[in-house]
């Protein structure tokens, strides 16, 4: 069913971070690894592309798959014959995964080609994916899926029936060993570069929505949700 506990608190109104783990401590640019949970929450309620990491026949797999935050876990689905859905329902305890989540918000360039970076916010989980099958948590999971795309799309569209639900599989991985790594700011140049004749500084990224393009047999009677506009 929904995880619906609230997270551990360390006194009135304030959330405790998450856990730093040998997995989850950065070996370089420390500074920028962040365990608050507000801050993981907000990264990941952003998006709803990710890359799901984990090893099949003894080699790394990586692929990228939408996915859906409720509370304290995160919801992946896909065909009941992809290959992690499956792993993780043959493989006890589940399947060993790592689930990471970036946004790039700006380009950084600096006078020297070493110090270009840039800026981003990210969110990398590790954890044990299992398999989802408590018919309840399926359906909030599955909901939450589309809603961390378009939110409030799910109450617009025709739940999954019986067939599409034999076909569909979802797995949970619980948000416990969690980090996040921001940058900001514009360059670090060498104070020795400082009077070079490059253009330094940042081009900022924005994601935006064009106009939404109605389906060809769409009813000309039906206009665009009021959800679709608040995108």
């Amino acid at each position: 069913m929904q995880n619906t506990a609230p997270p551990t608190t360390t006194g009135p109104g304030v959330v405790a971070p998450y856990t730093p783990t040998a997995r989850t401590v950065p070996t370089r640019a420390k500074e920028r690894a962040s365990y608050d949970r507000e801050l993981v929450h907000s990264i990941l309620d952003a998006s709803y592309l990710c890359h799901l990491g984990f090893v099949r026949d003894g080699a790394p797999v990586v692929l990228p798959t939408m996915y859906g935050r409720v509370g304290e876990r995160l919801y992946v689905h896909g065909s009941t014959g992809s290959r992690p859905l499956r792993t993780a329902r043959a493989t006890d305890p589940g399947l060993p995964v790592c689930l990471t989540v970036t946004h790039v918000d700006a380009l950084v360039l600096a006078r020297s080609a070493f110090h270009h970076s840039l800026n981003y916010r990210s969110v990398v989980v590790h954890g044990t994916a299992v398999t989802v099958t408590d018919p309840e948590e399926r359906r909030i999971a599955l909901d939450a899926i589309v809603d961390q795309a378009v939110p409030g799309r799910s109450r617009d569209a025709r739940p999954a029936n019986a067939k599409e639900l034999a076909a569909t599989a979802v797995i949970r991985l619980d948000l416990d060993e969690v980090s996040a790594k921001v940058r900001t700011g514009g360059p670090n140049d060498e104070p020795e570069d400082l009077t070079l004749p490059h253009w330094t500084g940042i081009v900022p990224l924005t994601r935006g929505y064009a106009e939404p393009v109605p389906a060809d047999d769409l009813d000309p009677a039906i206009g665009v949700p009021d959800y679709l506009r608040a995108l």
